[in-house]
């Protein structure tokens, strides 16, 4: 039996799907300021220019406990008064924070795009960096910590997203 239309009873589709090309513009707008853990550690793993910096927004303590090889520290609240002496506004920036819960990536990436910055968001920020075991550095050197199997797969480097 298919069902052709929606009922109220159905939380999910209470409010219908939007129509295709609708929803192939706004998932491609997504991508267009979002970027992936996994996609940004594969970019940087190449070894030659990547083609952006990545800029992490968070405290100095924050910083300190583990932050991502290769990133520029520059907390939010000062990107006003140093992003034009760390950035160059012709490469593409893609800002991170601690993770899912946190929105300081968002803030960093509107103060950069108010400033004239190309930028994205990493989803997930340092959290799922380090879940993903991708290596940190902290003031001791660089770290990393196991495969978290509720985020990326254990025995592969590509989640086949």
């Amino acid at each position: 039996m298919t069902t052709t239309a929606a009922t109220p009873a159905n939380p999910v589709l209470r409010v219908a799907p939007a129509a295709p090309a609708e929803a192939a513009a706004y998932f491609r707008a997504g991508l267009a300021f979002h970027a992936d853990v996994s996609d940004v550690a594969s970019a940087l793993a190449t070894g030659g220019d990547p083609g952006f910096v990545v800029v992490d927004s968070r405290s100095t303590e924050s910083w300190d406990q583990g932050h991502i090889p290769g990133a520029i520290h520059l907390p939010t609240a000062l990107i006003p008064e140093q992003a034009e002496q760390l950035l160059d506004k012709s490469v593409p920036v893609v800002t991170y924070c601690w993770g899912p819960g946190c929105n300081g990536a968002t803030r960093a990436a509107l103060a950069l795009a108010e400033l004239g910055y190309q930028v994205k968001e990493m989803l997930g920020g340092f959290e799922y960096w380090a879940r993903e075991g991708f290596e940190y550095e902290t003031w001791q050197g660089r770290e990393s910590v196991p495969v978290d199997p509720l985020t990326a797969p254990v025995a592969s480097d590509n989640c086949g997203c």
